[in-house]
């Protein structure tokens, strides 16, 4: 009896122990479904993990930026551009540069140079004062659209010294060629360099002459080239940037 007794407690124990196999196996092979109706390599879903947030680039509003050129802000104390820069970027004098079809980097760029103090200019820098950075980047971002104000080359007599120091710059001195940067047409290249073709002539002489001169400290590359430029230099290949296009 009692051996009989021994044998019924044992195969009882086998009976539980595989019950409890088949459960654990049940539990994995429905786990292993789960899982594989999930994308293939996507990582398991924790409810505690919280996706990072990542800051992306301030989204343009043309209508802000055009808004902002053409009338200014009162409220804030924005200046219109339009009265210096004229409509749609065109100024009418070489006083004020033209701005229309610039790069929207850079014109971005020239704004926060003002603002930080990095480009010194008592007018631009009480201009840009109240400006946000995403009033750059709308005001920018409007220019660029606008239609290329194109210009002429007016001084015959020095033609030929501009086209010479833009193409292929002067050797001798160590001043490369313009073109290498600004491109053949004077376009510039979107992001790097700014739109030359156009500009007025007396405006692209004063800058360079700023750069030689060390007022202007905004670009290191043009002031190493400025300093190896004559004013006559410097002239004649500002005439011949003013009939590029």
């Amino acid at each position: 009896m009692r051996q009989s007794s021994q044998i019924s407690k044992l195969t009882n124990l086998r009976a539980s122990f595989l019950a409890l196999s088949l459960t654990v196996l049940a539990t994995g092979f429905s786990a292993s479904v789960f899982a594989s109706d999930a994308a293939p390599g996507a990582p398991m879903a924790s409810p505690a993990a919280a996706k990072p947030v990542v800051p992306g680039k301030p989204k343009t509003d043309l209508a802000a930026g055009e808004a902002l050129y053409s009338n200014g802000d009162a409220s804030r104390g924005v200046v219109a551009c339009v009265g210096c820069h004229g409509a749609n970027g065109k100024s009418a004098s070489a006083t004020w540069p033209k701005l229309s079809a610039q790069h929207a980097a850079y014109t971005t760029k020239q704004l926060k140079n003002f603002k930080d103090g990095s480009r010194a200019n008592p007018v631009m820098m009480g201009m840009v004062a109240s400006l946000t950075d995403q009033d750059m980047t709308n005001i920018s971002a409007y220019l660029v659209k606008q239609e290329v104000s194109l210009g002429v080359a007016q001084n015959k007599d020095t033609i030929e010294l501009g086209q010479s120091i833009y193409r292929g710059g002067i050797a001798a001195k160590g001043v490369p060629a313009c073109a290498a940067c600004h491109s053949p047409t004077g376009a510039g290249i979107p992001a790097q360099y700014p739109r030359l073709g156009g500009q007025w002539a007396d405006y692209s002489a004063a800058q360079l002459m700023a750069f030689r001169e060390g007022t202007r400290k905004n670009s290191a590359q043009m002031t190493i080239i400025a300093t190896k430029l004559s004013d006559q230099e410097m002239k004649a290949v500002s005439d011949y940037m003013a009939g590029l296009r």
